[in-house]
């Protein structure tokens, strides 16, 4: 995907850096709304599971699952932001604030 993001910017022929910060804020809403609906989507498959009767041992793996998914996500949503920050010129884009509230940790 990387390579495909500096493909479109590099054919925009020297687009404007607030373009460019357009981009970075649409990517940051859409890994915000992925790491906000992955877990609920595992969540929501073991519930299934766990409904039909099948496999405890694989409901028991899926919800520990979301619960990583959502640790990690929101730990890649952060580092995400901050480079998002420096890319916009902010070199100041340092945070000790708990961001973990954003997706109901």
């Amino acid at each position: 995907m990387a390579s495909a993001l500096w493909g479109f910017l590099l054919a925009q022929g020297g687009r404007q850096m607030e373009g460019e910060d357009n981009v970075l804020d649409e990517l940051l809403k859409e890994i915000a709304a992925l790491v906000h609906e992955y877990p609920r989507a595992i969540e929501h498959r073991a519930a299934i599971i766990q409904a039909t009767g099948k496999d405890p041992e694989l409901v028991e793996k899926l919800v520990k699952a979301a619960d990583t998914m959502r640790d990690s996500g929101n730990l890649y949503f952060t580092w995400a932001k901050h480079y998002a920050a420096l890319a916009e010129g902010n070199t100041d884009a340092t945070s000790d604030e708990d961001e973990t509230e954003d997706f109901d940790v």
